[in-house]
Parts: C-alpha cells; sequence; structure tokens
C-alpha cells in the first residue's frame, strides 16, 4: 500500500481531507454550480412572497433558469447544475398543477409546490443519517473512488470517522430544514396554521435555509478537513 505520488501530467490527492475536498467539489459544482442551482428556487420564493402569484413565480425561476442555460451552452461548459434547477422546478410545478386539478387555492398549490422538497429532504436524510449509524458514510465512497478501492478506507478507523463526521455536517442543512419547515407544512394542511401565512413562513425559511445554510455547513466541513491530513491509500495492482 503506498500514497499517490503527484505527477504533472496526471494531478492527484496525497491526502484523504485533499480527496474529499475534490470530490465535494466535483459532486457540488463548486460555488458556481451551488448558486446555478439555488438561484430559481430563490427567485421563485421571492417573487411568490412579494406577489402571492404561482404561475408567475414559477415563469420567473424558469426564465432565470433558461438565462444560465444560455451562459453554460454559450460557454460550452456542464450544463449540469441549470438542469438540476430544471427539474426541481417541473417537479414542483407538477405538485402544484395537481393540486389546482384538486380544486385548491393559491395557498393550497404553493403549499404543494414546497412538498416536494421537504420530501427530498427527507429522504435525502434518512439515507446520510443510516449510512453514519451502519458505519458506512456516504462521504468514505468519495474516497474509494480516488483510491480505486471503494470500500478499503473502512480499514482505517481514522477515516471511518472523520467521513461520519463529515457526512453529518453535509446532511446537517437537510435535517434543520426538515425539522423547520416539516411541522409548518403539516400545521397549514391541518388547518392548525392559516396557510396563508404558514407560505410566507415556508418561503422565507427557504430562503434562510438554503444557500447560506449550505454554505455555513461546508464552510464547517473545510475547517474540519483543515485539522488533519490523513494519508491516502491506494489499492495495489494485482501482479
Amino acid at each position: 500500500m503506498t500514497v499517490a505520488e503527484p505527477t504533472p501530467s496526471t494531478p492527484t490527492t496525497a491526502t484523504v481531507e485533499a480527496a474529499v475536498r475534490h470530490q465535494l467539489s466535483t459532486a457540488l459544482g463548486g460555488g458556481r454550480g451551488m448558486l446555478e442551482a439555488a438561484i430559481p428556487t430563490a427567485l421563485f420564493t421571492a417573487v411568490f412572497l412579494i406577489g402571492d402569484d404561482l404561475r408567475t413565480a414559477v415563469l420567473a425561476s424558469v426564465a432565470a433558469a433558461v438565462v444560465l442555460l444560455v451562459v453554460r451552452l454559450v460557454q460550452r461548459s456542464s450544463p449540469q447544475f441549470v438542469l438540476n434547477a430544471f427539474l426541481g422546478i417541473g417537479i414542483g410545478a407538477f405538485f402544484a398543477w395537481r393540486a389546482a386539478r384538486g380544486g385548491g387555492d393559491q395557498n393550497d398549490q404553493a403549499l404543494a409546490y414546497f412538498l416536494p422538497g421537504l420530501l427530498y429532504n427527507g429522504f435525502y436524510s434518512a439515507a446520510m443519517v443510516f449510512s453514519i449509524v451502519i458505519g458506512w458514510p456516504v462521504v468514505g465512497f468519495m474516497i474509494g473512488s480516488v483510491t480505486g478501492d471503494p470500500t478499503a478506507w473502512r480499514a482505517d478507523r481514522q477515516v471511518v470517522r472523520l467521513c461520519q463526521r463529515l457526512t453529518w455536517l453535509l446532511v446537517a442543512p437537510c435535517l434543520v430544514r426538515l425539522l423547520v419547515q416539516g411541522p409548518i407544512y403539516l400545521a397549514a394542511k391541518n388547518d392548525t396554521i392559516d396557510p396563508g401565512g404558514a407560505v410566507a413562513a415556508l418561503g422565507t425559511a427557504k430562503l434562510l435555509m438554503g444557500w447560506p445554510l449550505q454554505v455555513a455547513a461546508l464552510a464547517g466541513m473545510v475547517w474540519l478537513l483543515s485539522r488533519n491530513t490523513t494519508p491516502v491509500q491506494e489499492s495495489e495492482e494485482p501482479a
């Protein structure tokens, strides 16, 4: 087992921390990718809160995503994260359309638009926490993709503990969103609180818990990664 040696032609990462930073940057698209995924949703929320019109809010978010997509295409760079935003808008709009078909008013439609995000945060959180509990934290597989062996990282308890902490930080924004926004949504559906006020609260929470919360979690991950330098061990090639 040897530590990877960087070469001028093939950049590699010599520590677990560097490997995770690289893989996270790739997975999230860096700062630009995160912004492209966040801007359409944030615009939808802001427009809806100001104008209280679902159709206008959806059109505004789609228009923003189209502009971002055109820029990507002109620059001949990957539109992956813009397309992810389109997917999120489309799913939310479908849920809102279903609510409208069922006779729901504007507030019912807006609540339906927020539902896919809550479901995503719930399933994502459950999967991430489960991976931590069983000792196979998701971040560990980012290391495996660098070393060439998807499971060898589990042999080092220090690496496993690091990956568990990083996975907690990765899932933390989703858990916070679910714990705050979930009760608001359920209270509105059960007529415990005014649906209009619930929509405003959900919209405000979505704005505050979107980009800012994600940046805070990533800052925590960067801080944790800066504390240690665990060597990456690559699997040996068969003779």
